[in-house]
């Protein structure tokens, strides 16, 4: 049986399958699909035509618009109909024609999404991604399979994201950038292929970072990718010089840990 909080509301015309959990002040519009294993916290509200199916939680406040499927099964030749899981975090803002989609059972068979992001129409979250907090996805972006998408990262329309690749904190893609190589937390991308253009500088003064503290991460930025060494060789050899620089601390960490993928730079890729 269904649990559903008495204070939901749901349209007749709305299907909420058995085994369903239904929170507090949950709105299910009209022509929705609500499958037997999905939770939906306090105050989600399904606007109409929405299927959120698969093992998926929705958290509280989350918004859902028309024609978006959340949970559906991942799009891998390697998924064999496990039961794995798709979580939503709270307050976020869901647009026409998202598709977010379970985890793959090779790789732990979770995907996850943080709170107050906001997904525009057409956007897609894939198998295995993890999506931190406050991230917009501009129309039409596409992340693939095993992303990381770090916290207040900026994706514009169009851009594509391969698989395996992370996108640090603070970043901003420009629109139809082809994503291809691990972003540096505060870089900014554009083009296709995918090009370093410098520090997303107004993002971080949007974000309260003092103009002197800028400046420093640029020079960061500018012994990291134009210094003697290996881009990991600058990195290294910047570090203590930057110790009690929090912004240039997160890309130092960023560039040492391990991964899949290799590190954008202003000229990895360009075509010679």
């Amino acid at each position: 049986m269904s649990t559903i909080a008495e204070s939901a509301r749901i349209h007749p015309m709305a299907v909420v399958e058995d085994g369903a959990c239904i929170g507090e002040g949950v709105k299910i519009g009209p022509f929705c699909h609500v499958g037997p294993h999905v939770v939906l916290h306090a105050n989600v509200e399904l606007l109409s035509h929405v299927v959120v199916t698969g093992r998926t939680v929705i958290g509280k406040g989350t918004r859902i618009f028309p024609m978006a499927v959340v949970g559906g099964d991942p799009q891998s030749v390697h998924h064999g109909g496990e039961e794995t899981t798709l979580t939503v975090g709270a307050n976020c803002t869901i647009r026409e024609g998202v598709t977010m989609n379970t985890g793959t059972a090779d790789f732990g068979g979770q995907t996850i999404v943080g709170d107050n992001n906001l997904f525009l129409a057409n956007s897609h979250v894939a198998h295995d991604c993890r999506v931190g907090n406050h991230v917009i996805m501009s129309n039409n972006v596409m992340l693939a399979g095993h992303v990381v998408i770090e916290d207040r990262v900026i994706l514009g329309g169009g851009s594509a994201v391969h698989q395996f690749t992370r996108v640090g904190r603070q970043a901003f893609v420009g629109g139809l950038s082809a994503v291809s190589y691990d972003v540096i937390p505060y870089g900014m991308l554009n083009g296709n292929p995918g090009l370093l253009s410098g520090l997303n500088v107004v993002g971080m003064t949007r974000a309260g970072v003092d103009r002197a503290v800028i400046h420093r991460v640029r020079r960061a930025y500018k012994s990291i990718f134009e210094g003697p060494g290996s881009v990991r060789e600058n990195a290294a050899a910047i570090r203590e010089e930057y110790a009690d620089c929090e912004q240039a601390v997160h890309i130092l960490d960023f560039i040492a840990a391990d991964s899949d993928r290799a590190l954008s730079s202003p000229t990895r890729g360009q075509k010679g």
